[in-house]
C-alpha cells in the first residue's frame, strides 16, 4: 500500500514544500497552551496500553465513536481497553473528510512509526500490538514522547487552589530539560451564576488562604495571592473559558452584596452576574498587566448540552458546541476599560465560532500600542477549528486584516501525549498558505524572507512574546 501520510503531506506547491522541509520542520515545539496532567510528567508516567494514552480523555473520538453507533460502555464506560480500542479502529474509516483521520494516522507515524497501514477492524490487533511494545519502552513515557516530538516549553491548565507541587518537581529536575509551567485558570471563581460550585470552589480557596473569606475585597485578595504563588512558581500566562464576554460596571456595594448573596446560598441575577465578572476580569487583568503576564480568552463555547448524558457521565465529556452570541461590543467594551487606564496585559483571543474570525482579528488591532510586536494576539483556529479549514481560515484572517508576521502560532489544548502532531499539521498548513501566495504572485519568491516569517511563526515568536523562563536545553 502506498503511504498516506508522505512527507509532502499537505503541501501542495513547490514554494510549500520549500518553506517546509528547509525552515518549519525542524523546529522544537512551544506548547502554550495545553491540558496534560502535571503530574504524569513529573512521574514520567509509563501508559499500559494504547488506549490508555490514545482514548482516555479524548471528546472528538468519543464524539465520533456515539455518531458511528459505538455503545457508551465501549466510549467512556466499563468495557475493557482492547475492546475500547477496536471499537475506535472500526470507526476510523468513518472519518473520512474529518481531521480525526488526518490526527489519527499523522499519530501513527509519529511517534511509533507505524506507517504501511490504514487503521482500521482488520488492522487493530496488529497496530495494537507494535503500539503497545513500543509503550513498555523508556523512549515512549510521558517525557520520552515529549523529548521525541522536541518539546521545549509547554504550558498546563491549572486551577488556583493547585498546590503545584509536580511543577516545583518538574522545574528541580535537571534531568528533565523541558520546561514546563502552570496556567493560571480561575474560572470557577469567576463564573459565581454556577452557584454551587462558586460556593465550593471558594470554600477551598479559604483553606488555601488559610482565613476566612468573608467580604468580596477579601476573595479578590487571595485570588490575587495564588497568583503570586503561580508567578513565584514560573507562570507567566492565564486562561479564561467565557461563553460570551460580559461588561457592566456596577457600584462596589452591588458587588459586594452579590459575592456575600451567592455564599449565604442565594443566586445571582443576570445582572449581578455580568458586573461580578466584570469586575473579577477587571481586577485579575489589572494584575497580569502589572506582572507582565499574557491573559488568555476562549470565547463562544456553549456546553454541556445534553441533560441526560451530563447527569449519566458529568461535565467535559464530549457534549459541547458552538455558542452564536454577540461578542464584539462586550469583548471591546471589556478590553477598553484595561486600556483607558493603561492596565490592559498582552492578550490573546480566541473564538469557537469561526464567524467571528474577522470580529477578533479586528478586535486586536484596536488595542495594539506599539509597546511590543503583536502585543494582542487572534489566537490560533481553536477546538472544532484546529483543521485544515479551519486553521487556514484563521490563518487568513489574520493576515487580511493583521500581521500573520507576529502571530505567536500552534498550541495542542490536548490531553493527550500524543497530540504533538497538531504542530506538524499546523506548520504544513501554514507553508502550504505562504507558499500558495508565492506561488499566485502574491508574496515574494524570496525564502530568505519568507523562511524567517515561518520560523518565528512556529516557535521564536511564541519565545519571545511570553518572556517565560527556560530551562537549558
Amino acid at each position: 500500500m502506498a503511504r498516506f501520510i508522505t512527507k509532502d503531506f499537505l503541501l501542495s506547491t513547490d514554494s510549500a514544500r520549500r518553506l517546509y522541509h528547509d525552515h518549519a520542520a525542524g523546529m522544537p515545539i512551544f506548547d502554550y497552551h495545553c491540558h496534560l496532567p502535571p503530574q504524569q510528567i513529573a512521574a514520567n508516567h509509563q501508559f499500559t496500553n494504547l488506549s490508555r494514552i490514545w482514548l482516555a480523555g479524548d471528546h472528538y473520538k468519543w464524539r465520533a465513536m456515539r455518531a458511528n453507533g459505538v455503545d457508551e460502555r465501549l466510549v467512556t464506560g466499563s468495557a475493557d481497553d482492547r475492546d475500547k480500542f477496536q471499537a475506535w479502529a472500526e470507526t476510523v474509516p468513518a472519518t473520512i473528510g474529518n481531521p480525526l483521520y488526518h490526527w489519527t494516522h499523522l499519530e501513527l507515524d509519529r511517534p511509533f512509526g507505524i506507517s504501511d497501514v490504514l487503521l482500521d477492524g482488520s488492522t487493530a490487533e496488529s497496530v495494537w500490538r507494535q503500539a503497545n511494545e513500543l509503550l513498555a519502552q523508556p523512549e515512549f513515557t510521558a517525557r520520552g514522547i515529549m523529548r521525541q516530538m522536541d518539546v521545549r516549553f509547554a504550558c498546563t491548565t491549572d486551577d488556583p487552589l493547585d498546590d503545584l507541587s509536580h511543577h516545583r518537581s518538574l522545574a528541580a529536575d535537571a534531568t528533565f530539560p523541558v520546561t514546563v509551567l502552570p496556567t493560571f485558570r480561575p474560572d470557577k471563581g469567576i463564573h459565581i451564576e454556577a452557584a454551587e460550585a462558586f460556593r465550593e470552589w471558594v470554600d477551598g480557596l479559604e483553606k488555601v488562604a488559610g482565613r476566612d473569606l468573608v467580604s468580596y475585597d477579601e476573595f479578590v485578595e487571595a485570588l490575587i495571592e495564588r497568583l503570586d504563588v503561580f508567578h513565584e512558581a514560573g507562570a507567566r500566562i492565564s486562561d479564561h473559558a467565557l461563553q460570551t464576554p460580559v461588561f457592566r460596571i456596577a457600584q462596589p456595594a452591588e458587588i459586594a452584596s452579590t459575592y456575600r448573596k451567592v455564599r449565604d446560598g442565594g443566586m445571582p441575577s443576570p445582572d449581578e452576574t455580568a458586573a461580578f465578572q466584570t469586575d473579577v476580569l477587571l481586577s485579575l487583568g489589572r494584575a497580569y498587566a502589572k506582572r507582565g503576564w499574557v491573559m488568555q480568552l476562549h470565547l463562544s463555547a456553549l456546553r454541556n448540552n445534553s441533560p441526560r448524558l451530563f447527569s449519566l457521565l458529568g461535565p467535559d465529556t464530549g457534549f459541547d458546541s458552538i455558542a452564536d452570541e454577540p461578542v464584539a461590543e462586550p469583548l471591546n467594551r471589556l478590553l477598553g476599560e484595561l486600556d483607558r487606564t493603561a492596565e490592559l496585559p498582552k492578550t490573546i483571543l480566541y473564538t469557537l465560532n469561526a464567524s467571528k474570525n474577522d470580529v477578533l482579528a479586528t478586535t486586536i488591532g484596536n488595542f495594539q500600542d506599539g509597546s511590543i510586536p503583536g502585543k494582542m494576539q487572534f489566537g490560533s483556529a481553536w477546538w472544532f477549528h484546529d483543521q485544515k479549514d479551519g486553521m487556514t481560515k484563521q490563518m487568513v484572517s489574520l493576515a487580511n486584516i493583521g500581521l500573520l508576521r507576529r502571530f505567536v502560532g500552534m498550541l495542542t489544548d490536548s490531553r493527550s501525549f500524543l497530540s504533538y502532531t497538531r504542530h506538524d499539521y499546523f506548520r504544513r498548513l501554514l507553508c502550504d498558505v505562504v507558499g500558495g501566495w508565492v506561488e499566485a504572485g502574491e508574496a515574494p519568491r524570496d525564502f530568505n524572507l519568507l523562511g524567517q516569517m515561518v520560523e518565528d511563526i512556529c516557535w521564536n515568536n511564541a519565545l519571545d512574546y511570553f518572556g517565560v523562563p527556560m530551562k537549558e536545553a
